[in-house]
């Protein structure tokens, strides 16, 4: 049996699960079922984007579940990201339209911009678009995803709209202190991509206190680790095909770490790298 998951406010009014389900590489033949499979593990917040090329699968997925009785449509929040290649006011509403039509919905609960690659300059546009799809009913919650405190402000002064949601790299060994200091100013929800440690892992030293932690609460290191984000107030996106390890992953919730556990945690911090740098990193 899952923990109730409990619910993050965003600055405009909705909420949202405080733990959702990332989709990328969820592709294929077996992709809706692993949709499925998360939202009947009871996950509510299913992550995609156009450059995942599932949209297709996600809206089967979803589809699925709502037809067999595992969820109300209005129960799911689905996500959905603008790619690289179509930044540009018009060029950003006719790939909200493309979402939409491969979703099969009629709205997107949740839109972000991917990547804002500064080097086209073309992000503030890109922003106005989803602000106007907002207004239009095509989109729900609007944000962001891998823009930097600069490239927020940047937005923000030039429309006025505070993103609700900025998708960020953050893991115990990436904690991103001040970019989450920043959202927090200004009101937004950060939600963290490969919460797990991406690419490189935590490390063998992070590994190790996670064994004893997980250990000492009766639950995975995963599991631990995701608790780290949810204590902190952070939304994390694990992925996972496997059912058992979807449900595992939702059990960060039916514990607390410790004082103890949080300083030790806090020690694994490290001036790592991000997986790709949003000032420079090309996503179309």
């Amino acid at each position: 049996m899952t923990t109730a998951i409990p619910g993050v406010r965003l600055n405009d009014g909705t909420v949202i699960p405080a733990i959702g389900f990332g989709t990328s590489k969820v592709v294929g033949a077996d992709g809706e079922a692993v949709v499925r499979s998360a939202i009947e593990a009871g996950y509510r917040l299913i992550d995609s984007a156009m450059r995942y090329e599932n949209e297709v699968e996600v809206g089967r997925g979803v589809a699925a579940a709502v037809a067999d009785g595992v969820a109300a449509r209005e129960e799911l929040l689905v996500t959905s990201k603008l790619p690289g290649r179509d930044h540009g006011y018009d060029e950003a509403r006719r790939s909200i339209d493309g979402s939409l039509e491969r979703l099969g919905l009629e709205r997107i609960d949740v839109y972000l911009i991917h990547w804002p690659l500064p080097r086209l300059d073309r992000y503030v546009e890109s922003w106005r678009a989803l602000i106007a799809a907002r207004d239009d009913g095509q989109l729900g919650s609007i944000g962001v995803s891998n823009f930097t405190p600069a490239h927020l402000e940047r937005i923000i002064g030039e429309t006025g709209v505070v993103p609700a949601i900025n998708q960020i790299q953050v893991s115990p060994i990436l904690p991103r202190h001040e970019w989450r200091a920043a959202h927090a100013e200004l009101g937004i929800v950060t939600e963290s991509w490969s919460p797990l440690g991406g690419r490189r892992g935590l490390g063998e030293d992070a590994d190790a206190v996670f064994a004893q932690i997980s250990d000492a609460h009766g639950v995975t290191p995963a599991t631990a680790i995701l608790r780290w984000h949810t204590q902190g107030g952070l939304v994390p996106l694990p992925k996972s095909s496997n059912a058992v390890r979807q449900a595992e992953n939702l059990a960060a919730f039916g514990f607390d770490l410790t004082d103890d556990d949080l300083a030790r945690i806090a020690a694994l911090a490290k001036p790592v790298d991000p997986d790709f740098d949003p000032d420079t990193h090309e996503e179309f």
